[in-house]
């Protein structure tokens, strides 16, 4: 199986990406058991290393906890999530933003573009 990675970031923070979004989406519950290390690496088709870092670095960001013995699970901290939630989302502003400002447009024009396409997509 295995997922598409991009060429330009690193695949170990792809796939922390992945799952945090799988945590914001809500596909990943707060409690719930994540794959193992290996069953991950598996479906991902990358190393079980790889899949190991990944872990490690979820933990550190307190988005997942290990229960020796029993595996990884989601963090059950509703405000961890919802911190999580407006960290990503402030991310993907700032860097949609820059992207746009880069292009020569103003904070303004893309706001009254967004504004004008509120609608269509409801």
């Amino acid at each position: 199986m295995g997922i598409d990675f991009l060429p330009d970031k690193p695949i170990y923070q792809q796939l922390i990406d992945r799952i945090t979004g799988d945590i914001i989406r809500g596909t990943l519950k707060p409690g719930e058991k994540l794959l193992s290390v290996r069953e991950y690496a598996m479906e991902a088709g990358v190393n079980a290393n790889t899949m190991q870092r990944v872990y490690k670095e979820l933990e550190q960001m307190e988005i997942t906890e290990t229960k020796r013995g029993q595996g990884s699970f989601v963090t059950e901290d509703e405000v961890k999530i919802a911190r999580l939630r407006d960290d990503m989302k402030e991310q993907l502003v700032t860097s949609f933003i820059q992207s746009v400002e880069a292009l020569g447009f103003t904070t303004f024009e893309i706001v009254e573009h967004l504004q004008e396409r509120g609608g269509k997509n409801d």
